[in-house]
């Protein structure tokens, strides 16, 4: 019997947050009911406020009635906001209020060099530091680690891919995982820019807009240098996995689209043991199902253009948590967090290897 997934590629795309957020005293996060239409129509002219940032759903064309919205409001813009909120009716709680402590949390590190220790893995890091640990990492284990460097930023930066392999000899099977692809985007969403039913509902041609899907399908550095990649290795990947943060949640293609992919099935049962193993052993739950009719339309994501091509098993985890902290997930929360995605890694992978196995002659 063949061997079973040999290799792993895995990229992280930048720095430690999926959000870039400013840091200012007596900041709020508000989760909104919106009820009405007329609800829906007041929070969608909210969120074009340059003192606010939405935070759920992606932008605010998804904001519908019977919903819930996270809003993150500067302290200049707080009593506007509530006042506005209050007028119209629109029922509203406080998610967090003091921000500034809990992004001192993502920066700081008690250790002079916080490259050191075994708390590394439960801290979040900069990019410095992300790029020491890559060396390290290749350097501690040469025999099964090679850095392949397969473009640029739109700033310039590096783009590295970490080769984890086990074997020496020629690799039939492997996975691809990438994250923190929306992490420092001030370009177009690079979930947005790929090419499948690139810029249709549920993307935006407004550059101003947070769905911004780009001038063409690609357009993007970083989009070029993961599709290159994966055209290059197009019989090698059998797995495609994306993580993304935050909502708790466990997704397959389409989101671009409302149509069934062919092994539907498969993919929906998989993704469901998942979840149920992370809430057996975690006491978290976890929604899953395919994008579009799990969320929302989201064309132009890594996780369909990869199906697409012909990776399968394609998947999208949206990490912890569900907005008690969204964005501001304290470092506390990172061993669970990286424990329940590794599970539901594990079990797909698992089911990847036996399917394979069962195909070969």
């Amino acid at each position: 019997m063949r061997p079973p997934i040999q290799l792993v590629y895995l990229i992280c795309f930048n720095i430690f947050l999926e959000k870039c957020i400013c840091k200012s005293e007596h900041d709020q996060v508000l989760s909104i009911t919106v009820a009405t239409q007329e609800h829906v129509d007041t929070v969608q002219n909210l969120t074009s406020h340059n003192e606010t940032e939405l935070w759920q759903p992606a932008s605010p064309i998804y904001i519908t009635t019977n919903s819930e919205v996270h809003l993150y409001i500067q302290s200049t813009s707080v009593e506007f906001v509530t006042e506005l909120l209050r007028k119209h009716g629109i029922t509203y709680r406080t998610l967090l209020e003091n921000t500034p402590a809990l992004i001192e949390m993502q920066t700081k590190n008690d250790s002079s060099d916080p490259r050191s220790g075994g708390v590394f893995y439960e801290r979040y890091h900069s990019l410095e530091d992300i790029y020491y640990w890559i060396n390290k990492t290749k350097q501690d284990h040469s025999d099964m680690v090679k850095v392949i460097l397969i473009g640029s930023s739109s700033e310039k930066r590096p783009l590295y891919v970490l080769k984890l392999s086990g074997r020496r000899d020629e690799v039939k099977r492997a996975m691809w995982i990438d994250c923190g692809i929306h992490a420092d985007c001030f370009g177009a969403d690079l979930n947005r820019n790929f090419d499948a039913n690139w810029c249709t509902k549920g993307a935006s041609d407004n550059p101003c807009d947070p769905t911004y899907c780009g001038q063409f399908p690609e357009s993007e550095p970083e989009t070029q240098a993961v599709a290159r990649f994966l055209r290059s290795h197009k019989d090698t990947v059998k797995l495609y996995l994306s993580i993304h943060s935050y909502s708790q949640m466990l997704l397959f293609p389409y989101s671009c689209s409302y149509d069934e992919i062919p092994n539907h099935n498969e993919l929906f049962e998989v993704v469901k043991e998942a979840s149920t193993k992370i809430r057996r052993y975690y006491r978290n739950n976890y929604k899953y199902g395919p994008g579009a009719k799990t969320i929302y339309l989201a064309p132009g994501g890594s996780d369909d253009w990869a199906y697409n091509f012909g990776i399968k098993y394609s998947f999208t985890f949206e990490l912890q948590d569900r907005g008690r902290y969204g964005f501001l997930l304290p470092p506390s929360f990172i061993p669970q967090a990286c424990n329940e995605a590794l599970l539901a890694t594990k079990i797909i992978a698992l089911h990847v290897i036996k399917k394979l196995n069962e195909e070969l002659p």
